[in-house]
């Protein structure tokens, strides 16, 4: 009986906590429909100018083409890189799998905004800052950990056997690990571009740093349309944004389960 009271105390904390952190967010979706020219709670009326407002924009329009390409490019490059690190990882032993993990997630580790302090001096050196393929270099350097924890998890469950028994049946190297340790980890493999489009997709800080005229991304235009003028625009972005992130997650949920 005490048990059972425990479990339900907990799962009654556990509802709240997420509703209360679920609320801020979920609250820009009312405040991006409203008629009023500026961010108001509750909303007055009900109109999709904004929606229109966002779509039809060339500024905006042209934020979120910059973020699809950098997240489409940080995700075609993330993913190799790290799936070939979480397999390089898996073979090692001893002290040096302590030692490449730490190195692997540093960028989660280091607080983000001494990753871009550093990544804009290094970029900056390189002539990058304010274009594209800086912000890919920059992004690819956040997301690779969320490529090799996906794929590291997969191998972990893999029975490295099969591909010797494979080798042992006559296959190449390269043929063993394209016909079958490849199909294995393509759960993993395919989660961890999810999250490195999402990550790129997602990032602020590293963006702020590095964007500057040239490569200005959706997070970046959001924060200065809050800066500039608190417009209902910003918020149909960031439930344009909201709604995104949740569809890859469910495709990411999806993945898994097939």
């Amino acid at each position: 009986m005490q048990t059972r009271i425990g479990v339900f105390l907990v799962s009654v904390i556990t509802a709240i906590v997420c509703v209360v952190l679920l609320l801020p967010t979920v609250a820009v979706v009312p405040l991006s429909i409203t008629q009023t020219d500026f961010v108001v709670f509750p909303p007055h009326g009900f109109s999709m100018r904004w929606y229109q407002a966002f779509f039809t924009s060339d500024v905006w329009r042209g934020a979120v083409m910059t973020s699809f390409i950098t997240a489409i490019l940080t995700t075609l490059v993330a993913t190799p890189i790290g799936t070939m690190m979480a397999l390089g990882i898996a073979r090692l032993k001893g002290r040096l799998v302590g030692a490449a993990n730490v190195f692997i997630l540093l960028p989660i580790i280091v607080p983000t905004i001494v990753t871009a302090v550093g990544l804009y001096g290094l970029l900056a050196k390189l002539g990058l800052v304010g274009t594209i393929p800086g912000l890919v270099l920059a992004h690819t350097v956040l997301a690779l950990p969320f490529v090799v924890i996906n794929v590291a998890a997969v191998l972990q469950k893999l029975d490295g056997r099969i591909e010797q028994a494979a080798r042992s049946l006559g296959a190449s190297p390269l043929t063993a690990f394209r016909r079958v340790t490849l199909p294995a980890l393509l759960p993993g493999i395919a989660a961890g571009g999810l999250f490195a489009f999402l990550t790129s997709f997602d990032d602020f800080v590293v963006a702020l740093f590095l964007a500057g005229v040239g490569a200005v991304t959706l997070p970046v235009q959001m924060w200065s349309g809050i800066r500039f003028e608190i417009s209902p625009i910003v918020a149909a972005a960031s439930t344009v944004l909201l709604m995104m992130s949740c569809l890859l997650l469910l495709l990411q949920w999806w993945v898994k389960r097939r």
